[in-house]
């Protein structure tokens, strides 16, 4: 069965998110600050984290942080209405999604099964993308630049795939969107931004002068085809 993990302390939020995703069929555990967040990891390696940021203490930006130095598990991050900023932060931090509090719980599993569809897409996938020094294996769900190993996250991991199966094509960040959320699912085109930000962190030789990901100013991104 597939184990969700919740960080949440408030009770209530904790609970309702716990009783919609199992009766979606996930396996649940809930812990409700963000030093437990960090051992249950560690301990249990769920399948996906729904993270509240707004957690005492530790914050969930200083558990995404701690988390992605060794996994790549998928993160779903809850923020409040106004916290725009810490939104980019966490998605540039490795978090996969967010979702908006107050949401709707039916969203929030929504938002679940998208990014586990996209981790088990590439999985089961046997395509082998080259374009340049970078290499695809989406079978293996693994990218090496230039021979060595990099490590995405499934949300990068897709997007980066989509851009190299079609170097030089220009993408605009709503059909990005639509390539590794689905239509069915809404976000904002900031979020782009950021999963491009930390492709280049982990992939450019000089992120500030990008070699392989490229802006198209004014319409969005293309994968180098030369």
């Amino acid at each position: 069965m597939t184990t969700v993990l919740v960080v949440e302390d408030e009770i209530e939020i904790a609970r309702v998110v716990g009783d919609y995703l199992r009766s979606a069929g996930f396996e649940v555990i809930v812990v409700g600050d963000g030093g437990s967040a960090v051992a249950s990891v560690r301990s249990s390696k769920p399948d996906l984290l729904v993270l509240d940021l707004g957690l005492p203490g530790r914050d969930g930006l200083d558990v995404a942080r701690e988390i992605r130095r060794w996994s790549t598990t998928p993160i779903v991050m809850l923020t409040a209405r106004g916290d725009e900023t810490d939104r980019i932060v966490g998605l540039e931090l490795g978090a996969d999604d967010y979702v908006v509090k107050p949401f709707s719980p039916k969203e929030l599993v929504a938002r679940v099964r998208a990014v586990l569809r996209r981790t088990r897409t590439a999985e089961r996938g046997d395509e082998v993308l080259r374009a340049g020094d970078v290499e695809i294996d989406t079978g293996k769900m693994r990218v090496s630049v230039a021979g060595a190993q990099v490590e995405l996250t499934p949300t990068e991991f897709h997007l980066l795939a989509t851009l190299v199966r079609q170097p030089g094509r220009v993408f605009t960040r709503s059909q990005l969107l639509d390539a590794v959320h689905g239509v069915a699912i809404e976000s904002y085109e900031r979020a782009i931004d950021a999963h491009v930000k930390n492709i280049r962190r982990k992939i450019e030789p000089t992120p500030g002068s990008p070699r392989y990901v490229l802006t198209v100013h004014g319409v969005g991104y293309r994968f180098a085809d030369a």
